[in-house]
């Protein structure tokens, strides 16, 4: 990071001194009422969809949910962190922790040389990204559950990408755009941050999650990255054999979390594959229809005709 950029957010805040007087953060700088809620209203301006916080440091952040989206960047040193009530994980300069809105988080304590910057995120900043995205792959699936569902067992996504330059470049773009509040910050961050997402699908096998067999949230992430990587011949008992726990057991906790069962997701992302090709290529209909791992040819003109309205020829044509 900019060592400009890292000097300013490594300042020692008013709230900090306190802390380094051994006082406990204050909850009600974050909170209202008695559960510790982190409350978007109290950390964005009125109107605002997203702003940056540089992590409280010299106390041991208690544990808290938040009712937004919450993004940590490690700029520098490193953070421990306790989710949901799992193990710990420590959070290295250049890695990414994505919070869903419903995960109850804690973090120990950091010294003057963690500096982690949140990004405060409300929902609908995510439309562009969504838009970029689509809706056949792990990472929008997740923003999705995330914004649409009370509890998801998909609760986080630890990217450790401290050695992907194009990931550490857009996030520091992003808060020298918030920290300096260029003209057309919005569109810029908006447009920043769906790049940012687009980056980080090419890099799942950076995802890093807990690797207990009955830890839900590897289970389902296990899951998912079987259907984005090898969507051709992906295979839930081979999920299953992996973490030594049932295809059963995998399959009920993809459909609790997803709301849409393994087989189902696998469709999608099945027919997506097929629907790009028949848009950018030339391959004929029948090669497209094995690329993506269909070996009944009536079946899939069934199942893509109820997708798309129409039979892969028309799709085609339409150009």
């Amino acid at each position: 990071m900019d060592a400009r950029l890292l000097a300013s957010l490594s300042k020692i805040t008013a709230e900090e001194q306190l802390l380094l007087g051994g006082n406990m953060v204050e909850k009600s700088m974050y909170a209202s009422g008695r559960d510790f809620t982190v409350d978007s209203a109290k950390m964005l301006k009125s109107g605002a969809l997203i702003a940056i916080r540089p992590h409280t440091r010299f106390a041991p952040f208690p544990r808290h949910t938040h009712n937004y989206i919450e993004i940590m960047y490690m700029c520098s040193g490193k953070t421990t962190h306790i989710i949901n009530g799992g193990a710990p994980l420590t959070l290295q300069a250049g890695e990414m922790l994505f919070l869903n809105k419903h995960a109850c988080h804690a973090i120990s304590r950091a010294e003057v040389q963690d500096v982690a910057v949140n990004f405060i995120i409300l929902p609908q900043f995510f439309d562009t990204a969504l838009e970029m995205l689509g809706g056949d792959n792990m990472l929008s699936r997740f923003l999705q559950s995330s914004l649409q569902t009370a509890q998801s067992e998909v609760s986080y996504l630890h990217f450790k990408v401290a050695d992907v330059l194009p990931v550490q470049n857009l996030v520091e773009n992003m808060v020298w755009s918030i920290v300096n509040k260029q003209p057309n910050t919005h569109k810029i961050n908006k447009t920043t941050m769906a790049l940012l997402m687009l980056t980080l699908l090419n890099f799942t096998s950076c995802i890093d999650t807990p690797q207990k067999a009955d830890n839900t949230n590897a289970l389902v992430m296990a899951a998912l990255r079987e259907i984005d990587e090898n969507y051709h011949d992906a295979s839930l008992s081979r999920v299953a054999e992996k973490h030594n726990v049932s295809a059963a057991y995998v399959s009920r906790l993809v459909k609790e979390s997803m709301g849409a069962g393994f087989t189902q997701l696998l469709q999608q992302k099945r027919l997506s594959k097929a629907a790009v090709l028949l848009k950018t290529s030339t391959i004929p209909v029948r090669d497209i229809i094995a690329a993506v791992g269909y070996d009944n040819t009536s079946y899939f003109h069934r199942v893509f005709k109820e997708a798309f309205g129409a039979s892969p020829k028309e799709y085609r044509k339409r150009g």
